[in-house]
């Protein structure tokens, strides 16, 4: 008896855990039923995807969206417009918002916040401080909590737990892993006058790869006393990448595109709107953290989109804020990289949707089969286009990759059985839910 689906994605290249090959797709109910050849199955609505490679819906574990407390220059649906327009199904937002998300209120404020109003799936980052830890055991199981983010060394917002006592505390009550920004506060107060004045090229100078590997190091230590999982965020550089290969059995690794794309020589061209935390390094550095994806050190990509206006970039360094959009340029720029030789398909993969699903227990995302959401990043890796300001949806509307020709581009992102971008186009307007966990 023929089969009959709410959608069928038909004639594509499917790429995920398995390998690539030629599949269709059923779906109804907004999961994943079936997958081979439906040719003679029917559909209320059948996409064809032919000359197109069919992903697991991509994942963005770091992305900043500001609200509330900064809303001129991001809010959830401008970011999670931007998310979806770059292919990416789910994100997780981050904490240092203004309130920053402390407490169970100020979580269920986000969450009431991104109902009908974000187009992509998502959780939120609690915030550990020293205030909070002794409710950690509650806010990381609370709906739509994504798990505990700690700030070691200072950045956006006024999250900080710079000393050791308080990082125990944390990770004494936690039971999930925990994600750190990881740079060592004491030494970047050290250091503050080699910040140069209009140079934001002495911004690597200041936050060295001294102040990332100390942190790390008295943070590896901690956890290991504390027997906790812990993230450590947009590692920046080679040495701290070395030693974070000596500990994996507690630690996992999160690289972004902006440290595997540019380098030191880069602020000569894009001034401040480079500059972030942790900084943009020379090109040893840069071919170091390729290493440690290619050996699998690296567990994950994020994206650590973190917008700023384009007024507020152009203070005169050091007074510039650190931060840049990335969400909606993830999914082009490493499938550039893919076509270059970089990574290969399958790496891409793992590190985008099967790795955040593993690392943080999400429930029903990260590959395509039987029974998990119907999530998908759909692209054409054969097609060259121009990254440009004008076609970034984030308020603040601008990218570093601005004239950055590339080969791969996000052609649709199906959430859920939904279509809810086609070729550049949103069709199906804030239906994002909370991302579950098991």
């Amino acid at each position: 008896m023929p089969q009959n689906f709410d959608m069928i994605l038909k004639g594509g290249t499917v790429a995920d855990h398995t390998g690539e090959s030629a599949r269709d797709i059923g779906i109804s109910g907004g999961k994943i039923m079936e997958t081979g050849d439906l040719s003679s199955a029917s559909a209320g609505e059948t996409i064809d995807a032919t000359g197109l490679h069919i992903l697991p819906g991509v994942i963005d574990t770091q992305v900043h969206f500001r609200e509330p407390g900064a809303t001129h220059k991001e809010d959830l649906e401008t970011g999670s417009l931007a998310a979806v327009l770059g292919g990416v199904t789910a994100v997780f937002e981050m904490p240092n918002t203004d309130p920053p998300t402390t407490s169970a209120a100020v979580l269920a404020d986000k969450m009431a916040r991104a109902k009908g109003r974000m187009h992509c799936d998502y959780a939120f980052w609690v915030g550990g401080t020293a205030d909070n830890w002794r409710d950690i055991p509650e806010l990381e199981r609370l709906p739509g909590a994504a798990g505990i983010k700690v700030f070691m060394g200072s950045s956006t917002g006024s999250l900080l737990v710079a000393d050791d006592a308080g990082v125990a505390a944390i990770l004494s009550q936690t039971r999930r892993r925990v994600a750190f920004h990881s740079e060592d506060e004491f030494r970047l107060n050290e250091r503050k006058d080699l910040r140069a004045p209009n140079d934001p090229s002495s911004h690597p100078i200041w936050r060295d790869a001294i102040v990332a590997l100390r942190s790390t190091e008295r943070l590896l230590r901690i956890a290991r006393e504390k027997r906790a999982l812990i993230h450590v965020l947009h590692v920046s550089c080679g040495e701290e990448m070395d030693f974070l290969a000596a500990h994996k059995d507690i630690a996992s690794v999160e690289v972004t595109p902006h440290h595997l794309t540019f380098d030191a020589r880069d602020y000569a061209r894009l001034g401040t709107k480079l500059q972030m935390n942790p900084p943009v390094r020379d090109t040893s550095h840069r071919e170091r953290l390729w290493f440690a994806v290619a050996q699998g050190i690296a567990d994950i990509f994020g994206s650590d989109h973190a917008p700023h206006t384009v007024e507020e970039k152009a203070r005169p360094y050091p007074q510039s804020p650190s931060g840049l959009t990335g969400v909606q340029t993830l999914v082009p720029v490493m499938l550039d990289h893919v076509n270059k030789g970089r990574l290969s398909l399958m790496r891409l993969v793992d590190m985008t949707s099967a790795g955040p699903a593993r690392l943080f227990g999400i429930a029903g995302k990260g590959r395509i089969a039987a029974g998990y959401d119907a999530d998908f990043t759909i692209v054409d890796m054969k097609r060259r286009e121009k990254i440009e300001n004008r076609w970034i949806a984030s308020r603040c509307g601008w990218t570093p990759y601005d004239g950055k020709d590339v080969q791969g581009w996000p052609v649709g992102t199906i959430i859920r059985g939904r279509r809810v971008m086609w070729e550049g186009e949103l069709t199906t307007p804030g239906q994002g839910q909370a991302i579950r966990f098991g």
